[in-house]
């Protein structure tokens, strides 16, 4: 009889830690897009990078250390044949005077849903929006000493006024933080 009424506990206390551990876990799901649909002013990305932008960044480690900082002069023009196509021109400017560009070919694919290239990018870059804020994720082949690692960005976008957007991405190798990209851009008056 005890081993039965011991067996029974057993089960009942298992069913009750995955029961909370269950619960646990999901709270940490991941934020999505549709989480931000209600937020205004809505964005929308073909609008806000078309003609000149500026940014201001910075990389911190892991720890939060800024690394790098940076500026960006962007400019971005949707295609006269296909508004669903928008190519930028990133021009970076690093604190250390190192300078690089980025040119990205980004194609709308359906209403709120885009597909983005640059000649560093691994594969496609993948981006949704809803409301204000915009989740683009890509893979990085980042220069590191004599050669190049891949990093992963989860980057999400938020649309603070029609001039000024917030941005924060992470950056991830093998699944284990590697840093963190805060960048904020504004659009010159109009």
């Amino acid at each position: 009889m005890k081993s039965t009424y011991s067996t029974l506990l057993t089960n009942v206390m298992s069913l009750a830690i995955l029961a909370i551990l269950t619960f646990n876990l999901s709270g940490c799901a991941s934020v999505k897009p549709q989480d931000y649909r209600d937020e205004t002013p809505k964005l929308e990305l073909f609008e806000f990078f078309a003609g000149t932008t500026q940014a201001w960044g910075q990389f911190q480690d892991r720890s939060g250390k800024v690394i790098r900082r940076f500026t960006v002069d962007i400019t971005g023009q949707i295609s006269p044949n296909d508004p669903n196509q928008l190519t930028l021109d990133e021009r970076f400017v690093y604190n250390d005077g190192q300078t690089e560009q980025r040119i990205w070919h980004i194609t709308r694919i359906a209403p709120n849903q885009y597909r983005g290239r640059a000649a560093d990018v691994v594969g496609d870059a993948t981006g949704e929006s809803a409301g204000n804020a915009l989740n683009w994720r890509y893979t990085l082949d980042l220069p590191y000493k004599d050669s190049t690692l891949h990093v992963q960005f989860d980057d999400w976008m938020f649309l603070h006024s029609q001039d000024t957007m917030f941005n924060r991405a992470k950056v991830t190798k093998w699944g284990f933080n590697v840093g963190e990209v805060t960048l904020f851009f504004k659009k010159p008056e109009r």
